[in-house]
């Protein structure tokens, strides 16, 4: 078992390293198909790139994490079906099969 969880952590590191890589070269790219035709800039390399990556990261992303922005939306939409009668709940769960096709009416039930 824990070689399994090794292996899917491998997997994902080498995914967002490759991922990373193949971002930095469009950035890279794109500035120096665009910025030096256009304003005149100078070309940047592939670790100008990927630094001009992580500097827009820090100033318009921030560090704020991944999963724990979710948590306030579904702490939101726990309360709200607490507070929905079994009828609105019904009517809920109608609404979301009618969006979600590929989720048949039994799924969307909920367990007893």
């Amino acid at each position: 078992m824990k070689r399994h969880w090794f292996v899917r952590v491998l997997k994902f590191v080498l995914f967002a390293i490759v991922f990373l890589a193949v971002f930095t070269f469009v950035v890279m790219s794109l500035w120096n198909w665009l910025m030096p035709t256009v304003f005149g800039w100078h070309a940047i390399n592939y670790w100008q790139a990927l630094g001009l990556l992580i500097l827009s990261k820090i100033l318009f992303g921030g560090f704020r994490g991944g999963p724990h922005r979710q948590w306030h939306w579904r702490r939101r939409m726990r309360e709200r079906w607490e507070q929905m009668t079994p009828e609105e709940r019904e009517k809920f769960r109608q609404g979301v099969s009618a969006h979600c096709w590929p989720f048949s009416r039994e799924v969307a039930q909920p367990k007893a």
